[in-house]
This record gives C-alpha cells, structure tokens and sequence, in this order.
C-alpha cells in the first residue's frame, strides 16, 4: 500500500506499508523531500498511514529507522519489547 505526499501537485514524500491487511503491517521508504522537512508534513503522512481504515485491523506494526525514533515515539511505535523473538537475514 503506498502513500504519497502531495504539495500544489507535486510529489514531496511518499511511504508504503507492507501488510496481510489482518495482522502485520511493516512501514518503509518514508520520505520527505529534504526542501520541505520541518514543515509537519511527515507528521501528517505518519498519521494518514496508521489511521488508514484498511489497516485498521493490523495488531503488529513494525519499521527501520536510522534517525527518526522522535517522530515515529509520537505515534506509539517502541523499541522492540521481545527482542529475542525477532530475526533478520541480512544480505549486504
């Protein structure tokens, strides 16, 4: 499911969510054109996203960040309460 951010027509951020659309909902590639950051225009995008009736539905949300934690805290993601429950399978 992508989302897209929209400014007079043009596109200034975008983020999609992997889902079943029942339970998981893994969010990814959110961005916000370097230009336009500072102006709550991730907030807005983060918000539209976890309150997507679609989603609604999903009891498990998950995402990488480098360095958004601050954003992504407002809206009730944690750092990973079972740590020792989750795996991953790097490649590079």
């Amino acid at each position: 499911m992508c989302f897209g951010v929209y400014l007079e027509d043009k596109q200034i951020g975008f983020a999609r969510v992997a889902t079943d659309y029942t339970v998981f909902a893994y969010l990814m590639d959110v961005f916000i054109l370097p230009e336009h950051q500072g102006n709550g225009y991730s907030k807005q995008l983060i918000k539209f996203i976890i309150e997507e009736p679609q989603l609604q539905t999903c009891t498990t949300w998950m995402l990488k960040t480098l360095d958004a934690h601050g954003l992504y805290k407002q809206y009730s993601f944690t750092e990973l309460k079972n740590p020792e429950r989750v795996m991953e399978r790097l490649l590079k």
